[in-house]
């Protein structure tokens, strides 16, 4: 059963591993700037992208959703086995309040998280999956990337030099400092 990781916790472990916080109490961490190479899984063609960003990107096929979760899910068994921690780029009372309040909570509910339990976090405290899981993760990063409107969330894989965004454009984004892992991540989406 998915549970919820306390964003001290959270905190320490991603400072841990060499990234920082973009923004206090998000889910928003990077490494420092110049560390680390990214891959972009991308569905729909998207005219918001940085020139520098389009020579990092892999078009995924339709349905967008469907295939970037499965992605994504062969990325953390076969590359990053162990646990994932699903947070929101923003925090949790924002998200379930505001951000996506009308679909988000029944979203956790059906993977076996109690919304209610994170719904007053002014915090990104984590939604950890354990790799028996990969039922429930796979529905909640699914159901993200079909209804996000304006928001991101961020996976990330406890011990693992990675960060993964859950793009609301239908797009999943990795950043390593780890070549050869960011070199596996791209490996998965060529045809």
């Amino acid at each position: 059963m998915p549970w919820i990781v306390d964003y001290t916790q959270v905190l320490e472990q991603m400072r841990g591993q060499g990234q920082r916080g973009l923004y206090y109490n998000s889910g928003a961490f990077a490494f420092p700037e110049g560390v680390g190479e990214s891959v972009g899984w991308v569905g729909p063609q998207d005219p918001t992208l940085r020139p520098e960003a389009r020579a990092l990107v892999r078009p995924v096929p339709p349905p967008y959703p469907r295939s970037l979760t499965q992605l994504v899910v062969r990325a953390w068994q076969t590359c990053l086995p162990g646990k994932v921690w699903l947070m929101p780029k923003s925090h949790w009372a924002y998200e379930l309040d505001f951000g996506s309040r009308d679909w988000m909570p029944a979203l956790l509910e059906h993977a076996g998280v109690d919304a209610g339990l994170l719904q007053p976090r002014t915090n990104a405290a984590a939604i950890e999956f354990a790799l028996a899981e990969s039922g429930p993760f796979s529905h909640v990063v699914e159901g993200l990337l079909r209804m996000l409107l304006g928001s991101d969330f961020a996976l990330a894989f406890p011990g693992r030099p990675v960060v993964c965004t859950l793009h609301h454009h239908k797009q999943v984004w990795w950043t390593s400092n780890d070549s050869q892992l960011i070199d596996a991540l791209r490996r998965l989406a060529d045809p």
